[in-house]
């Protein structure tokens, strides 16, 4: 299983060294300080040190969340605002991407790009040996972290059991993969609003059998299709406790990330999925271990 460790942190406040810089013309246009502010700003940044944006915050001008969100446009890093979409506060990759979570998500990304992805290889499932252990959450996270690093992303919930991912990303569930597999529908992703590099596939319609509708030849096809268009395909799958989805989707995508909770989840049952998965022919990437 693979180490999923820390990455350094970048300075939060890269950017103007003077009020005419950037963060500090992006601030004045957007109304959040004047010229004169801006100039005290200078002062301070000149008599200490400090960038412009750890000034502008010392004087109590802006706070970190507006320097974040002019970062977020002078770097074209996509960043939502909650008064902007219905995108759940879950996904705190979407409205804090500068947190240390959302560092931790960005560790992983970084460990599964060494260790995964490759022009040959796009498909990940992510999959966990019981309900709530996190693993949509850490799936719709880590589809987010993947689109702001330019990476064209489709996120599909295979989870027809208890989907979550049209709940997360403010998506009308009437079409999706089951009516996709079941020759409905042309199973096309639906673009996020302000995530620029990201699609999602939701659920559809909860059916009556998600095994067998896993089980055609259709679903391989939709994932060959996705390899084609997508960079970064990541796909949501049933808990392992609630049937044998997880091993279908497995072997069709190849590879497998999955997901343990902190004082929840056993290890014989960690070690049961992870048997199961390569018993479908399908590699164990690595494990994330969700302390929340």
């Amino acid at each position: 299983m693979a180490q999923i460790t820390e990455i350094a942190k970048p300075s939060m406040y890269p950017g103007a060294a003077r009020p005419g810089g950037q963060i500090g013309a992006m601030l004045i246009d957007s109304g959040k300080i004047s010229a004169e502010d801006a100039e005290r700003i200078f002062l301070l940044q000149k008599a200490e040190g400090l960038r412009f944006g750890e000034a502008a915050v010392r004087l109590g001008l802006v706070t970190e969340g507006e320097i974040n969100a002019a970062l977020a446009t002078q770097f074209d890093y996509p960043y939502l605002h909650s008064a902007e979409t219905g995108v759940r506060p879950e996904v705190v990759a979407a409205y804090e991407p500068f947190s240390r979570q959302v560092e931790r998500l960005r560790a992983v990304r970084s460990q599964l790009m060494l260790r995964w992805f490759t022009p040959e290889q796009r498909v990940i499932a992510v999959a966990s040996a019981r309900g709530k252990d996190g693993r949509s959450y850490i799936a719709a996270n880590l589809a987010v972290v993947f689109s702001q690093l330019g990476e064209r992303t489709l996120l599909i919930d295979a989870d027809m059991r208890r989907p979550r991912q049209h709940e997360l990303f403010n998506l009308s569930n009437q079409t999706g993969l089951s009516t996709a597999l079941s020759g409905r529908d042309d199973g096309r992703g639906k673009r996020i609003a302000g995530l620029v590099d990201l699609s999602v596939l939701p659920s559809g319609p909860i059916p009556p059998n998600p095994s067998e509708l896993l089980s055609r030849a259709s679903f391989g096809d939709l994932l060959e299709r996705a390899r084609e268009e997508y960079d970064v395909v990541i796909v949501d799958t049933a808990s392992a406790e609630s049937g044998a989805d997880v091993q279908t989707i497995a072997h069709r995508a190849r590879g497998v990330l999955m997901i343990a909770r902190k004082n929840r989840s056993r290890l014989r049952e960690v070690q049961a999925l992870a048997d199961s998965v390569q018993s479908a022919g399908a590699a164990v990437v690595g494990t994330v271990l969700n302390v929340h």
